[in-house]
């Protein structure tokens, strides 16, 4: 018997790629980890930037907790079982009136992972909306094989590599999967999915946590490291990365610093871009 999603949520994952919604916590209890996020942000004058948008979970204690949450790795295991990393987490926040968009694409193009076992839990710490940029997919696309994609470095397209898909992806298709604060949604690597820019007066904040069994491992020739969240780790494919017990310590924001530059070097392999800040600055 599944943990946590119904037997119809296991099923729909597997014919359409992806699950909506999932309540994992309380509005009130996603309203205090926007106010984490937004302190800080306060503390630094400006939205979170740069490498800070990647990993954070290695960076702040309260984010770590969330990529341990029980509920959410209920749901992870329901679908793949009970030994699990997280590879990466990443916030995608589209600031109120603001042109930032997520073009038609993959997650799988540029992860270098052996296989597709992957599944994103998106966090809402903000409503998600039609309104203001909710994620949307195609549903049954996770079913087709890699899909070519170009790259852009578009200065308003939040991925990494400004990526799209080159081939029609039969847009008129799309479901939204509009979440309220405390709410996740579970997508496949390979579902084809975006977003529209937030034309409205508050932000649209969503964290991001990529998931995968302990058999996968990293096919690109880099390093790679990633947090053990459940069960063992038999097959030793990855380096471990420890668990934050307090927020910037200064350990962890060096440790941090080495694995976003390798991170970067498998995103962007192929291209002249070595950080995320330096694919800042070639998007403008």
């Amino acid at each position: 018997m599944p943990k946590l999603l119904t037997r119809a949520q296991v099923e729909q994952f597997r014919r359409d790629g992806y699950v909506h919604p999932v309540r994992v916590m309380s509005v009130e209890q996603a309203g205090e980890l926007r106010g984490r996020l937004e302190a800080f942000e306060a503390s630094t004058g400006g939205p979170l930037q740069g490498n800070y948008r990647h990993k954070a979970h290695l960076l702040f204690a309260w984010l770590g907790d969330l990529v341990h949450n029980p509920i959410i790795l209920d749901a992870i295991e329901d679908l793949y079982g009970a030994d699990l990393f997280c590879w990466t987490s990443n916030f995608f926040i589209k600031e109120a009136r603001n042109p930032g968009f997520v073009s038609w694409h993959q997650d799988s193009t540029y992860w270098g992972l052996s296989k597709p076992d992957v599944v994103t839990a998106w966090v809402a710490l903000s409503a998600s909306t039609k309104a203001n940029g909710a994620m949307e997919v195609i549903p049954g696309t996770h079913l087709m094989d890699q899909i070519p994609h170009r790259d852009t470095f578009a200065k308003d397209n939040l991925l990494s590599r400004g990526q799209e898909i080159a081939v029609d992806v039969g847009a008129s298709k799309a479901v939204a999967l509009e979440l309220q604060p405390g709410e996740i949604s579970l997508h496949h690597v390979r579902l084809v999915h975006g977003s529209a820019p937030n034309p409205t007066p508050d932000r649209r904040i969503g964290f991001a946590i990529r998931y995968i069994p302990t058999d996968v491992r990293q096919v690109a020739d880099i390093e790679d490291s990633a947090t053990l969240v459940r069960g063992v780790d038999a097959h030793h494919n990855f380096q471990h990365e420890p668990r934050a017990t307090r927020d910037l310590d200064p350990a962890f924001v060096a440790l941090h610093r080495r694995i976003t530059e390798h991170n970067a070097r498998i995103l962007y392999r192929g291209t002249d871009v070595a950080t995320f800040n330096d694919a800042k600055s070639v998007r403008g």
